[in-house]
């Protein structure tokens, strides 16, 4: 039987450039090829579990999912497919394939969490900083860079702060407007810092700011510079309305965001709240996170000692046997699982990475059509067709 082998040569390679290319050129690192890493497994087991994956996600579809997929075990793609429409409004409709670019909505938060962890091993800031260190105009005191990452600093949502006091809904409101506004109105915070859990989206788009104060650059182009670049994330951007005056009527991509009614798809249109970044408004494809998970095994961009800390529960309790850690939900439910859900303007996405069981899953959907939790969980924990585990290449 043919078992996946991984290429420890080349591991030893990448480590290797990396570490060269960190004392003589600065914060470029290489390009990591992913599929150059294994080598076939058994293809009758990839099959099997290839059948149980459409079989999943086939019956998603006709129960209303309209999106892309790609699973992956033990570092080989097992699944790949597209189902439906870029824009369901059109009487000719144009398909959607597996290199679409979907909006990731809050799974984009990860991908700050990860801009944070590099200027931390950079030394440019420390997780126990005060965040007035990098904002020093917030009105707040006593919030930490490590409270917006487990959402324990209790301050207010930005979302209902544009609400009641952003009128002109034709202009985008942007992460300088929310400082702008929390200064100037000062809302109340809904705790203390660092005493409970509370999923609040002002965290990473306040992240994304001390992204840009710390490292001297646009979020945009810190992202593209030091994520996707070196991932090989060819296809994935941050979308942004930082020059934009007036907002164009939908956001300028092939795949559009749907809300369902029960007369039919309607296409989304763009927001004002589209100006914030940081906790949403990254585009990307299947694949390019695909890749990014496959740099996580290889620690490409960071080295494990780091890179581990992202899966450390954030809070001491589990408010309903679930945590966050650094851009990554947790449930006691599914230990050494982490995962992501979103939703924003006609999209939903979700991301499961398994490390008990070398399982990756990405899920983008353009559609208002909620990703059913229980469906994919129970895919993703199912052992009864499992791949080999990757051993060694022997020497």
């Amino acid at each position: 039987m043919k078992r996946k082998t991984l290429l420890i040569v080349l591991l030893l390679l990448v480590a290797g450039s990396v570490v060269l290319c960190s004392r003589r050129c600065g914060h470029e690192v290489p390009v990591l090829n992913v599929d150059s890493l294994f080598v076939d497994l058994n293809q009758a087991i990839v099959d099997k579990r290839a059948k149980q994956a459409d079989k999943v996600f086939t019956d998603m579809s006709r129960n209303g999912f309209n999106g892309v997929v790609l699973y992956a075990e033990q570092g080989v793609v097992v699944y790949e497919k597209a189902f439906g429409w870029r824009d369901l409004t059109k009487r000719q409709k144009d398909a959607l394939r597996v290199d679409d670019a979907f909006q990731l909505s809050s799974d984009s938060k990860m991908f700050t969490a990860e801009a944070v962890m590099l200027l931390k091993a950079d030394g440019k800031l420390d997780y126990d900083d005060d965040i007035r260190r990098y904002i020093p105009e917030l009105p707040y005191e006593g919030v930490t860079i490590r409270m917006l990452l487990t959402h324990r600093s209790g301050l207010p949502r930005y979302d209902s702060m544009a609400d009641e006091f952003w009128p002109d809904r034709k202009k985008p409101f942007s992460n300088d407007a929310l400082i702008k506004m929390l200064v100037d109105k000062k809302p109340e915070v809904y705790n203390a810092p660092d005493v409970v859990y509370f999923y609040n989206n002002i965290n990473y788009a306040l992240l994304a700011t001390v992204v840009e104060r710390v490292s001297g650059q646009r979020f945009e182009d810190f992202m593209r510079e030091r994520v996707f670049e070196p991932v090989g994330m060819g296809s994935s951007y941050i979308y942004s309305m930082r020059d934009v005056e007036e907002i164009p009527l939908y956001v300028p991509t092939e795949v559009q965001g749907h809300d369902l009614y029960r007369k039919g798809p309607v296409k989304t249109q763009n927001d004002y709240l589209n100006g914030v970044m940081g906790d949403k408004v990254m585009y990307s494809t299947v694949e390019d996170i695909w890749r990014y998970n496959q740099a996580l095994d290889v620690h490409l961009l960071l080295p494990d000692s780091l890179q581990r800390e992202a899966f450390v529960p954030g809070s001491p309790n589990w408010k309903n046997g679930e945590n966050y850690g650094f851009g990554w939900r947790q449930s006691q439910e599914y230990p050494d699982v982490y995962f992501h859900f979103g939703w924003w303007k006609g999209y939903r996405s979700g991301i499961i990475r398994d490390e008990r069981r070398h399982r990756f899953l990405v899920i983008l959907g353009n559609t208002t059509y909620i990703i059913p939790p229980d469906v994919t969980f129970a895919f993703m924990t199912d052992t009864s067709v499992m791949l080999p585990e990757a051993e060694p290449l022997k020497q």
